[in-house]
């Protein structure tokens, strides 16, 4: 049987597979539910975390939208439906078996392609009679193997949505598609296996509960890799370090879509629990869901306090962005730190936003929407804490950060470059001065504002 799920995050919560079902070995024999039910559970979870993580794509397309000028709005809601569809597809081909199949310690899985249903749940779901046998030997896997599939599937697409945002207005459509196929079908699922898929890192005790570093930092590496090679848009950026602000269109739709990826969370850091089997599961669950979202109230209080502090104003783009960098921040430890901790480490997350998207203007990285400090910045401040608050090994968690970030960099620069070579990354000045929407879409997302609305 391969590693638990997915994920070999498994801190303090099972104490074994017992038969396969997630149940406490030392639980009082009249207490223990079904093998069968421990099933049922298990595969709710799965299904259910998963199509609310899904819903995530759904809050990165509105908040993408929100933080584009209106002339991009429509090609920044393309990229992310078709990033999902995207991420699945390569995960089925052949994600999925390079991140788990086989990798027994090392760098990467099985290049096998098509992950599909079991033999097993095959036999049952044609049998004309369910058998205890039959159902025992679908049971004793501990959940339904595609109901696994399908929750690994939507974190995938997580990553590849950051990128989006990051290189929003200036990046032609299919270069970037093209990007999407190999992050989600190579280089998500190697880094990945390296962890989740018991690899090297496994080995090596690193911890990354549901993925600050193994999700968010990847998207965020490659997102800065992407923007370094690709440049700022025009105009952006002028002389003497001047920087020149170009305000999203839609700040509602923006926080509708926070809201949105807040409420997806609870899927993502909930359901890498990984089991409903026990009452033991369904207890850290729950201290799960609670410090997500004390951590991102967290961080949205303090990107507010920091930035009146700073600005003199409070800034909503900046109270978003801590909102997202607080959810990312804990989403490395969430089963490990206490409610208050959560609360400081959301904090020092949003905090981290406030100084890090200014710094990365003056670095002359020309991030649309934020994308790189909510989601690497506070990722790495996520993956650190579990050492600091929870007890891990800080020199381990440190090895982790730094080889998937040194893989994302070499590898994610190798496909931009190649892509800039060969068949190019930017529009052109005028398509960018147009926008997106008509240069690549020919349409435009609000037409009924006329052509003056081009301009904003």
């Amino acid at each position: 049987m391969r590693v638990t799920g997915n994920k070999m995050k498994r801190t303090a919560g099972l104490a074994g597979l017992a038969g396969g079902a997630f149940l406490l070995a030392t639980t009082p024999a009249h207490a223990q539910v079904s093998e069968e039910t421990a099933f049922v559970f298990n595969t709710f979870a799965f299904l259910v975390s998963g199509f609310l993580v899904m819903w995530m794509a759904a809050g990165f397309a509105m908040l993408e939208s929100g933080l584009v000028r209106t002339k991009n709005t429509a090609t920044i809601c393309l990229k992310n439906i078709a990033l999902y569809s995207v991420a699945g597809i390569m995960y089925y081909v052949i994600g999925y078996h390079l991140m788990y199949t086989n990798v027994d310690g090392g760098y990467f899985g099985a290049l096998s392609g098509f992950y599909n249903t079991s033999d097993a749940e095959i036999a049952l779901l044609g049998a004309d009679e369910a058998t205890p046998e039959l159902v025992a030997a679908v049971t004793a896997n501990g959940y339904s193997v595609m109901s696994d599939w399908f929750f690994q599937m939507v974190f995938v697409a997580t990553a590849a949505s950051i990128v989006s945002g990051t290189l929003a207005e200036r990046i032609k459509f299919w270069p970037f598609m093209v990007f999407v196929v190999i992050l989600t079908g190579i280089l998500y699922p190697i880094q990945g296996s390296w962890t989740w898929g018991g690899g090297w890192l496994a080995e090596m005790g690193f911890s990354d509960f549901a993925g600050s570093t193994i999700v968010h930092s990847v998207g965020g590496w490659a997102a800065l890799t992407g923007a370094i090679i690709l440049g700022a848009r025009k105009g952006k950026f002028g002389a003497n370090g001047a920087v020149h602000p170009m305000p999203g269109a839609n700040l509602p739709l923006a926080t509708l879509g926070t809201f949105v990826l807040w409420l997806g969370w609870f899927g993502f850091n909930g359901g890498s629990q990984l089991a409903l089997g026990s009452a033991l599961d369904a207890s850290a669950m729950a201290i799960v869901y609670v410090n997500t979202n004390l951590a991102a109230a967290g961080g949205v209080v303090a990107a507010i306090f920091l930035t009146q502090a700073i600005y003199k104003k409070i800034d909503l783009t900046m109270a978003l962005n801590g909102a997202i960098a607080g959810l990312v921040a804990i989403t490395a430890g969430p089963d490990l730190q206490n409610h208050f901790l959560s609360i400081i480490i959301g904090a020092i997350g949003g905090g981290l936003v406030v100084f890090a998207i200014p710094l990365l203007d003056k670095l002359k990285v020309d991030d649309v929407v934020g994308a790189v400090s909510a989601h690497l910045v506070a990722g790495i401040w996520g993956t650190l804490a579990v050492a600091i608050f929870g007890g891990g090994s800080f020199v381990t968690q440190v090895v982790g950060i730094v080889a998937i970030g040194a893989f994302m960099i070499v590898t994610s620069a190798i496909v931009w470059f190649a892509l800039k070579v060969t068949i190019g990354l930017r529009v052109d000045e005028e398509a960018e001065e147009m926008g997106l929407d008509k240069a690549e879409l020919g349409m435009e997302a609000y037409p009924e504002f006329g052509h003056g609305s081009q301009s904003l």
